[in-house]
């Protein structure tokens, strides 16, 4: 996995939910590329016609928060998301992230620093993030050589496979 992370931001306010992430009404959904036709449609209609494979998502405080469904994270994933940046998550939608292999940092203040549209350099290993658009820099909490490891391995049950083997 790259340690740094280049792309445009997407940037969102506070209590960003599930449901805003992946609507419930595309719930009987399961091939990942139709799912990933509606990522964040609740909170921007736009957000698949701009987004490009890699660009970063910026929220201010508790994005994911809701339900416990995975839908989101694979929704976000299969538009491609390079990694989510917030002043903070919902607890299950961050883990749930780590396990599918979404980098995501917690960067306090992050979504004051960032406009939509201005280029972000993130490397998930040491925590860094310059905006190249302003030349500002913040610093997100460091992920751990756990985490940088689910990561690495493209999320945990390809980890677990890596591992141990098949079942």
């Amino acid at each position: 996995m790259e340690k740094t992370i280049r792309g445009r931001a997407f940037v969102y306010g506070a209590n960003i939910d599930t449901d805003q992430i992946y609507p419930g009404r595309y719930l009987d959904l399961t091939d990942p590329e139709d799912v990933g036709k509606h990522a964040m449609e609740g909170a921007d209609p736009n957000f698949v016609k701009e987004f490009r494979p890699g660009d970063i998502i910026v929220a201010a405080t508790n994005f994911g928060c809701g339900s416990s469904r995975e839908h989101a994270v694979v929704t976000l994933k299969a538009a491609g998301v390079g990694c989510i940046l917030a002043d903070s998550f919902g607890r299950i939608f961050y883990r749930n992230a780590i396990n599918l292999g979404i980098p995501l940092l917690v960067c306090p203040n992050i979504s004051a620093m960032v406009k939509r549209g201005d280029v972000l350099a993130v490397n998930i290993e040491t925590g860094e993030v310059v905006n190249e658009t302003t030349g500002a820099t913040a610093k997100a909490q460091p992920l751990s050589d756990y985490i940088m490891n689910i990561l690495a391995s493209g999320g945990i049950k390809p980890l677990i496979k890596s591992k141990y083997g098949q079942a």
